[in-house]
């Protein structure tokens, strides 16, 4: 979100009543008018600390004309603002949306720690998964004379695998002995 944008949004917060008094007001013209690059001119400098006109316009004066010449004024405007009132600067509306974190946004912290958020019945059918294959690979092995073995393991096994699979698999099992 641009500075001018955030400045709009944070007008009606900053002119309220009270918000910010005339010291603080004088303190932030002068910054705008010293710092490099110059924000301010000495006539508008001066023109918002006009102590004749009320605080509520020369402060809407000041945001208005802030905006109209752009991003970096505004910017400024912040940046002023914050070393001169930091608590007023950390209550503002536009402050408080930038620090609410986006609910889609994924947490890195969270993330670090979290490996896996699918509970144990995942993790267990994973490892049966796992199982299974190793010990397929290992029943297909032309070096191990184990089939007879397996053959009862996987006979007996309706429960972890389902039928289809048991039968493709005792199939396969029955090939490779007679090959």
């Amino acid at each position: 979100q641009s500075y001018c944008h955030r400045l709009q949004h944070d007008m009606y917060f900053l002119t309220s009543t009270s918000r910010l008094n005339e010291q603080v007001v004088d303190k932030i013209v002068l910054q705008l008018n010293r710092v490099y690059p110059q924000i301010l001119t000495n006539e508008e400098a001066e023109k918002f600390r006009n102590p004749k006109a009320s605080l509520h316009t020369r402060l809407s004066d000041l945001l208005k004309h802030l905006q109209k010449k752009g991003d970096r004024h505004c910017q400024e405007f912040y940046r002023a603002l914050q070393i001169n009132a930091e608590q007023l600067f950390n209550d503002l509306p536009s402050r408080k949306i930038l620090k609410t974190p986006d609910p889609t946004e994924i947490d890195t912290d969270k993330e670090q720690y979290m490996l896996n958020d699918r509970g144990p019945v995942f993790f267990l059918a994973c490892f049966s998964v796992a199982a299974g294959l190793a010990l397929f690979w290992y029943c297909c092995n032309s070096e191990t004379q184990v089939l007879g073995r397996a053959r009862r393991i996987l006979g007996f096994s309706p429960i972890i695998i389902g039928r289809h699979v048991r039968n493709i698999c005792l199939l396969y099992l029955e090939d490779i002995s007679r090959n």
